[in-house]
C-alpha cells in the first residue's frame, strides 16, 4: 500500500508512532525513506544466518513487520534455528505474524528493554536505537552483552549524525531531496521531519562505537554507510 500518512495538511503534527496506519504502509515508508534499506536488511540477514549454529537462536528486536527476521530464515534452512522478533506496537505483531509464515519464526509484543535474549547466538536491532531514550541504550546494550552467547554476534543499523556540521548538514538536504525523488511532497517531507523531532534521536557513528565497547563489545566494525544511514557488528 502506498504511504499517504502525512500527504494532507495537518494543523498540529502529533509525534510519530508505530501504529496500524504506519503498519498499513511500512514496507512502501521505509523503502522509499531510509536509503540503502534494500541493500541493509538481506546483508543483515546473510550475516546473521551464517553466524547462526544448526540449532542456533537469533533475536530480531524492534521487528516491525518481520523483515530482518524473515531475511534470516531465508538464508538458513537448517530446521533447529530459532528467530524470535520482538516489537512494542501491536500493529506491527500482527502484520509480522500474518508475513512470516515459517514454523522456525515467533513473534513476541514487548519492550525491547525488558526483553531477555539469553544465549542468543545473533541479536539484531535494525533501526530501534534511535527511538530509545538516550540513557537506556547503554543499559540495554550492556544487558545484551551479557545474556547473549558468548561467541555471539550484534548486528546494529542506525541513522546517523555527522561530527561536522556542514557534511552532516548535506546529507540531511541529500536524503529529503532523495525522498521527494521517490514520490514523496515536500510537505511530507515537512510533515514526517516535525512528528520525529521528539522521538527519533540520533547519534554519532564514534558514539554508537564507543557505547558498543563500553556495553562490552571488544570488536566493533562499521559494515556499511549511506549518507547518513549506517550499519556495525559487535562482538565479545
Amino acid at each position: 500500500m502506498r504511504d499517504r500518512v502525512y500527504s494532507q495538511a495537518r494543523p498540529h503534527i502529533v509525534d510519530f508512532a508505530f501504529d496500524q496506519q504506519v503498519a498499513d504502509v511500512f514496507p512502501d515508508m521505509i523503502r522509499r525513506s531510509v536509503p540503502g534499506y534494500e541493500t541493509m536488511v538481506p546483508i543483515t540477514g546473510l550475516m546473521a544466518a551464517r553466524h547462526l549454529q544448526e540449532q542456533g537462536l537469533a533475536y530480531d528486536l524492534g521487528c516491525s513487520l518481520g523483515a530482518t527476521s524473515l531475511a534470516i530464515l531465508q538464508q538458513n534452512p537448517n530446521p533447529g534455528i530459532r528467530v524470535v522478533g520482538v516489537d512494542n506496537s501491536a500493529a506491527m505483531i500482527e502484520g509480522a505474524r500474518r508475513g512470516v509464515a515459517d514454523s522456525r519464526a515467533s513473534f513476541l509484543m514487548q519492550d525491547v528493554c525488558d526483553t531477555d535474549v539469553n544465549g542468543a547466538s545473533v541479536v539484531v536491532l535494525n533501526l530501534v536505537l534511535q527511538f530509545i531514550e538516550p540513557a537506556q541504550r547503554l543499559p540495554l546494550l550492556t544487558r545484551i552483552r551479557q545474556q547473549m552467547h558468548p561467541e555471539g554476534l550484534l548486528l546494529v543499523s542506525e541513522k546517523v549524525s555527522h561530527e561536522h556540521s556542514e557534511l552532516h548538514g548535506f546529507y540531511v538536504a541529500t536524503h529529503e531531496a532523495w525522498k521527494q525523488a521517490n514520490g514523496y511532497s515536500a510537505l511530507e517531507v515537512s510533515q514526517k521531519r516535525t512528528a520525529l523531532e521528539n522521538v527519533m534521536r540520533i547519534d554519532s557513528e564514534s558514539a554508537h562505537e564507543q557505547r558498543l565497547q563500553r556495553a562490552g563489545f571488544s570488536r566493533v566494525q562499521q559494515w556499511y554507510r549511506c549518507m547518513n544511514w549506517a550499519s556495525f557488528m559487535a562482538a565479545p
